[in-house]
Order: structure tokens, then sequence, then C-alpha cells
């Protein structure tokens, strides 16, 4: 019996992608790049800031330069802040109906703590959600099981009456290793190279609202 709702932060819960773009390109043009269209960096917003400097420099982590890259767009979007992050459009209707069923709800994202405060704090969630599980909770992130097993310990629930909702393999995996059911957000930032078919979801939901289907 599905007793909680577990969701992913970026492309899954919060539509990050203007902000995570926005900074992007803010960097590429103090390195004397051009703008890149929001629709080729959107795919990658869930994939942190490896997968947005990997689109936006193409480098991968053990490029030489990754880590004063890396730096650099951290202190860009520290000072930019959220300022066109906002709920997908129907997951407040979802998240009010599920407070006012009394399931709670929660979070389990990879994005580190520091930035992931200010934004549900700006956006009235951090008193809402009943966990909040960063990238630097645990000491191994998805598509490690542990942050899951942290969000289920601080729920007092067990991973198999939870629900995890995500945009990206790694949270499937991650799901699944704890044997947490899965389920897709179609609507988030998967990418044209990404086969949802093959992660072996337990579902999927077009739009927030068809989570609506899974509320018996």
């Amino acid at each position: 019996m599905l007793e909680a709702i577990l969701f992913d932060l970026d492309g899954t819960l919060v539509d990050t992608a203007p902000d995570l773009a926005w900074v992007l390109n803010q960097q590429r043009a103090m390195h004397g790049l051009i703008e890149m269209p929001f629709d080729l960096i959107r795919p990658y917003a869930s994939h942190g800031t490896a997968g947005l400097l990997q689109i936006g420099f193409s480098i991968g982590d053990d490029h030489p330069a990754y880590t004063e890259l890396r730096s650099e767009y951290l202190a860009l979007f520290e000072s930019h802040g959220n300022q066109y992050s906002q709920l997908f459009p129907g997951m407040m209707e979802v998240l009010d109906e599920l407070e006012m069923r009394g399931i709670p709800w929660g979070i389990v994202t990879n994005k580190p703590g520091w930035l992931t405060a200010p934004l549900l704090d700006q956006m009235g969630l951090d008193q809402r959600a009943a966990c909040v599980i960063t990238g630097d909770t645990c000491a191994r992130s998805k598509p490690h099981p542990d942050p899951l097993l942290a969000a289920c310990a601080q729920i007092n629930l067990p991973a198999n009456t939870c629900v995890y909702i995500g945009d990206a393999e790694r949270d499937i995996t991650a799901a699944h290793a704890c044997g947490m059911p899965a389920l897709i957000a179609e609507y988030g930032y998967i990418g044209p190279n990404d086969d949802p078919y093959t992660w072996y979801a337990d579902g999927s939901i077009a739009q927030p609202t068809d989570l609506f289907n899974y509320l018996a």
C-alpha cells in the first residue's frame, strides 16, 4: 500500500532548467562563447554541474579544466539565485492533495544541500516536505540506494510502501536497489539519447497530476 511519495528535485518536482541554463550561458559568455539554445541545454539539467559543463564546454569531469570551471559555475549560480525556477504545472495541486490525504512527501536529490535549501525556502517547500535528502546527506548519492533509505528512515516507513519519482535512470536504479517502486517523470529533463524504456520503471507520468492515478 502506498504510504509516501518521494520526489527527485530538478526535473521532477521543480523546473530549475531556466536558471541552470541562464547561468551556463553567462559562463560561456565569460569565455567568449555564444549563447546556446535553451532546448539544447534542458536535457542536461538533471545531470548536475558535470552534465551542464559537458554540453556547455564539451568536457568531462576528468578534464584538467573541469574543477576550475565547476567552481566558477557554482559561484555564478550562487550569486544568480533561483530567479526563474518554479514548480512544474500541476505539482502544487499534487502536493496539496497529498497533504489533504495525509500522505507524506519528501525530496531526495543529488543537488548539494547549500543549493537545495535556498530553493526550497524561496518556494515555501522546506516546511512542507516530510524529509529532504540532498547530495551531501549520505556518503554515497544516487544511483546508490543510501539516500532513499535515509529518507525512509526519516519518515519511518519501509521502502516498499513508498514510491520514488524521477526523470533520470539513476533515480530508477536507486529506488529498485532498495525495493522501492519507481515512476518516470516523462515531463522532466529526458534527453534524445535517453531510452526510459530500458530503465524498467514501474510506471510513468506524463504530467504531475497523473500521479493521482496511483493514489487509491
